[in-house]
């Protein structure tokens, strides 16, 4: 095929004129680049092949990359110099011709060179300026702590609650739809007890949920804040106030859903952001954090809902937290109404946080440029 190269201190450039390439055989022995490949070139649709003795000696591992349209392959000398020519023959094969779009003459690479130096003695200068963070260790320490912790708290809460599922819940199961649109699996008589189980561990883990949000107004993570509150108090809003205010509401089965989407979706994120505080990406880890949620998110949101309708006649009959105001005013706040103002606010929640996710996810998994080496 057609070879056009061209070169800097450091490094060779071969740009193969080949198109749709496939199964190329590309390596270096004994100082001799061996090219073999099936591709579109001069020749229609056909194997290639050339082999190429560099001038002086080069490092064993090419480098290639592929587009529809070409291959190029970079070649590292083992010394940093100027060749007079490629080849160490002094009559230049005739599939061998410059590459002008990138060929530059000793004089211009030198400067080049000389420019990437200053550029980066620059970023140097500019990063000796900034102020050194003297506790950077301690926060990451700290982050990869709470993350741990909070890993362990919420596998604790999934492991318990998924043998309760096996052990309890065989041959105890019943269908019950709350509408004509939603189905809702209700496990009626095996998780009376699940809240009493698992509430010291989700009582544990959702306040000290309660520094994401801290972690945010700080600047310690890059976390936006409003998401965080509305997920933190949300949570926090039917554990503390609706499941753990009202007895009645503790024994429904509606608790073990609301646990269990709630541990899940954690099992995969506090790893992922653990993992992101010592600079390691696991690609299956990264796809589950983003991905999870996806069902589980609008899942838990419609658990809530279905606990906050629940407890309304509860509310109603009892009167907990109504709030009666003095005369001249004689008004009463029902505590019922504020639920059901609650219930819009939590499916808004539920769309900003749907969104946020939403974003974040294509930022991590949205379509990339694809390079083949």
């Amino acid at each position: 095929p057609h070879v056009h190269w061209a070169q800097r201190h450091r490094e060779l450039f071969l740009r193969v004129d080949l198109s749709d390439v496939r199964n190329p055989d590309i390596t270096i022995t004994d100082n001799v680049l061996h090219f073999r490949a099936q591709g579109h070139g001069a020749k229609g649709d056909n194997i290639y092949e050339f082999e190429i003795e560099f001038l002086e000696p080069v490092e064993p591992k090419p480098v290639c990359r592929m587009t529809q349209r070409q291959l190029n392959i970079t070649v590292q000398k083992k010394e940093s110099n100027w060749w007079e020519r490629l080849t160490k023959q002094e009559k230049r094969p005739l599939f061998l011709a410059p590459d002008f779009d990138r060929w530059l003459d000793e004089s211009d690479a030198e400067m080049e060179l000389k420019e990437k130096e200053e550029e980066k003695i620059s970023k140097m200068k500019i990063e000796s300026r900034v102020p050194k963070d003297p506790f950077k260790h301690l926060k990451k320490g700290y982050l990869i702590m709470y993350n741990l912790v909070q890993f362990l708290g919420f596998s604790w809460i999934f492991v318990n609650m998924t043998v309760r599922l096996f052990i309890l819940g065989k041959g105890n199961m019943e269908i019950h739809f709350f509408s004509k649109m939603v189905g809702f699996l209700c496990l009626t008589d095996s998780f009376y007890d699940t809240f009493h189980t698992i509430s010291d561990m989700m009582y544990f883990c959702q306040t000290l949920a309660l520094m994401e949000i801290m972690n945010s107004l700080i600047g310690l993570v890059r976390s936006p804040l409003i998401p965080s509150v509305v997920q933190v108090f949300g949570r926090n809003f039917v554990l503390f106030v609706i499941l753990g205010s009202l007895e009645e509401m503790q024994s429904k089965p509606v608790v073990f859903f609301i646990f269990y989407f709630w541990s899940i979706t954690e099992l995969f994120r506090y790893p992922y952001y653990m993992l992101s505080c010592i600079g390691i990406e696991w690609k299956p880890l990264t796809w589950l954090r983003y991905t999870v949620w996806i069902p589980l998110y609008p899942l838990g949101g419609l658990a809530e809902a279905v606990c906050i309708v629940q407890s309304i006649p509860i509310f109603s009959e009892t009167g907990k937290f109504s709030l009666g105001l003095p005369n001249p005013l004689n008004v009463t706040i029902q505590f019922p109404f504020v639920l059901q103002i609650y219930l819009i606010a939590l499916f808004l929640g539920v769309f900003v946080n749907f969104r946020h996710l939403y974003k974040q996810r294509k930022q991590h998994l949205g379509p990339k440029k694809r390079k083949m080496k």
